[in-house]
């Protein structure tokens, strides 16, 4: 893994992928390094979650998507991505986290961990950034919260079956979890800091919860915030101090996500005051060289940036790699 590319791709998610084809197709060396699986973000989504957007807007690389549905759901998505990945023949290595980026005289140096623990060095000459921000749940911090009975990320209501759930949050994810664990039988309260849900719910979803809340099927405490977690119950706090003890078995706090580029904090970043980094208009950081696509780049702005726009940055960046290369292999020696 020491070989020198023209180009190291972090994240094997929709937009990395899109980076890996535009490499590809401008002739550029490259290898995409993913920590998980290939677009490891969907298959972290819930079991039978259904995209907001239509199938032409998840495509990439001019790869139609094809669906029996009006909107695709998560298999489709898992089915379409390692498809066009087998058949673009993309390098893609699975289950290699990149733990730290620093600069080298050749461009950047990236040290790597595979799935033994095997440490490993990948030379590159630039580097594209594509990790999203859906690995890195935004914690309470409070007690409790790395208890078993307690996850940041939904899957599917099936094991909570007639059992006490609390869900934390009042977004997308949370609105989509409440719903289907009381649609299969779960006894499910909501805890919400703010005074009402989110207005960024999706539009079809977001009537239906509050119907079910206003039937009493769905218990939704406004101005209030889970203070402590522990086997039996919950600790829930008013806006006025005052606490009360709520009976739950299992806790879902789904209170969003931001990115995590922790691997780059040798190299410095400037970053604007909403915490989003500093980007020109092809997608490339304040430090030459590095560039970061899709939503990783965006910790302030996360609902503003989808696969849907996300997947664009890939080929701008790109584009401007293989110019910027072009032009130094060009300089008469």
């Amino acid at each position: 893994m020491s070989a020198l590319v023209d180009v190291a791709i972090v994240g094997a998610g929709p937009v990395g992928l899109a980076a890996a084809i535009a490499c590809k197709r401008a002739g550029l060396t490259y290898v995409v390094l993913e920590k998980g699986c290939v677009v490891n973000a969907i298959f972290e989504y819930p079991t039978y979650m259904t995209f907001f957007t239509t199938a032409p807007e998840l495509e990439i690389g001019n790869h139609p998507m094809v669906t029996g549905h009006d909107k695709p759901d998560r298999r489709d998505a898992l089915m379409y991505y390692r498809l066009v990945t087998q058949r673009e023949a993309l390098n893609v290595e699975q289950y290699t986290e990149v733990t730290r980026v620093h600069a080298a005289p050749a461009g950047f140096t990236l040290e790597v961990e595979q799935r033994d623990g095997t440490p490993g060095v990948v030379e590159a000459r630039r580097v594209v950034v594509a990790t999203g921000y859906y690995d890195n749940p935004l914690h309470l911090g409070i007690p409790g919260e790395d208890s078993e009975n307690v996850n940041h990320y939904y899957t599917e209501a099936h094991p909570f079956m007639g059992l006490n759930v609390t869900v934390i949050g009042a977004g997308n994810s949370a609105a989509d979890a409440a719903l289907d664990l009381w649609r299969s039988g779960v006894n499910v309260t909501m805890v919400v800091r703010a005074p009402e849900l989110k207005s960024t719910i999706k539009y079809w979803v977001r009537p239906d919860l509050e119907n079910r809340i206003k039937e009493g099927n769905i218990t939704a405490h406004f101005g209030s915030r889970v203070v402590e977690i522990h086997p039996e119950h919950v600790v829930v706090q008013r806006e006025d101090g005052t606490t009360w003890i709520l009976p739950t078995h299992f806790t879902f706090a789904l209170t969003g996500y931001r990115p995590d580029l922790s691997f780059l904090s040798e190299l410095h970043l400037a970053t604007q005051p909403d915490q989003c980094l500093v980007l020109d208009g092809h997608y490339q950081s304040s430090v030459p060289g590095l560039y970061v696509v899709g939503s990783a780049g965006f910790a302030g702005r996360t609902n503003q940036v989808f696969i849907e726009n996300g997947r664009f940055h890939a080929d701008l960046a790109v584009a401007d790699i293989a110019r910027d290369l072009t032009a130094v292999t060009s300089i008469p020696q």
